[in-house]
């Protein structure tokens, strides 16, 4: 072999052994392309997270935090029903107390929910929500919350109708149902204020409740979340005496009952209906000399009405106490 070919071979070889650390520094770049784009498994597990995550929401109630459904679907609102039927929620249960009997006004077809009995029962209705008003304590509200997610509203807004409607849609994530709601509802306010404005000029209002079961009569103040509403939101005059309680409503001495000098009276029962024959006792009380020497009594400004509306503070009742109250004094 001569030596012109001794160095054709070194630098055939040599070129070839460049070719190869080429061709493998290229094949490691791809690898390690291949490897930063193909997910970990922990970053395939990402979407399924935050797809668990979209399922629930921590929100905050009068007791802390509490983890609730995104999107329930079996919601049971114990004696906040008027609130979901509102919304076009139908509730899994309804408020029932032994003494009061159900919300009738709603005229909801479900099975009851005792809240006298065992919170337990609840499991039976398999809610994946629970919404709790005010009645409902922190030892409540611990044993409600084994049966299910619970929300208990914040104390401070239960004297406020609008911003329960607000939290009960914002808790079932329906904000923007609450917003068409709440608008028909305040437009309906302003226009019987308007007419009864008109109407009533100064004279004053009370509202007296026939406690049946001891027979005697409660004078409600502006401050009762049932009723007060008719004097802050519609605008009617409170007499003196409903004017300066601080109480939400006062039981009165017979003795005191003629002091009650308002132009006009709206009564209610306790319970049951004014011809509902439990209540008959009770009612021979407005028979009574104490009663008949009320002003408006003697003037025949008397007005009852049925007692389901006018013991709940919600959207629908308030609606259906301003259609009573235009018919007693827009003529």
């Amino acid at each position: 072999m001569t030596a012109l070919t001794l160095v054709a071979l070194a630098v055939i070889i040599a070129l070839a052994g460049c070719g190869s650390q080429g061709e493998t520094a290229v094949n490691t770049e791809a690898s390690d392309a291949a490897a930063t784009v193909s997910p970990s498994p922990a970053a395939a597990d990402e979407p399924a997270a935050a797809e668990q995550e979209a399922e629930t929401r921590v929100l905050k109630d009068e007791f802390g935090e509490v983890t609730v459904p995104a999107h329930p679907k079996r919601v049971a609102a114990i004696y906040l029903e008027d609130y979901l039927t509102a919304l076009g929620v139908t509730p899994v249960v309804q408020w029932y107390h032994p003494s009061w009997g159900t919300q009738e006004y709603l005229k909801l077809d479900l099975p009851t929910f005792d809240i006298t009995g065992n919170i337990e029962a609840l499991l039976a209705y398999e809610p994946d929500l629970i919404i709790l008003d005010g009645w409902a304590d922190k030892t409540k509200y611990d044993m409600f919350s084994k049966v299910a997610p619970t929300y208990r509203l914040p104390e401070n807004i239960l004297q406020d109708t609008k911003a329960v409607m607000q939290t009960v849609a914002d808790v079932l994530n329906m904000k923007e149902d609450s917003e068409s709601v709440l608008s028909a509802y305040e437009q309906k306010i302003a226009d019987a204020k308007d007419k009864l404005t008109q109407s009533l000029g100064e004279e004053t209002v009370a509202v007296v409740r026939l406690n049946v079961d001891d027979q005697t009569l409660s004078l409600f103040g502006i401050k009762n979340r049932y009723t007060g509403f008719i004097f802050s939101d519609l605008g009617l005059n409170p007499d003196k005496w409903t004017k300066e309680m601080t109480d939400y409503h006062q039981v009165l001495s017979e003795e005191s009952i003629p002091d009650i000098d308002a132009d006009q009276i709206i009564i209610f029962p306790s319970n049951g209906a004014w011809d509902s024959p439990e209540n008959a006792e009770a009612i021979k009380l407005l028979d009574g000399n104490m009663w008949q020497a009320v002003p408006a009594v003697k003037a025949g400004h008397v007005h009852r009405v049925e007692r389901s509306h006018w013991q709940s503070g919600a959207v629908t009742a308030n609606s259906m106490k301003i259609d009573d109250i235009l018919k007693m004094f827009v003529k």
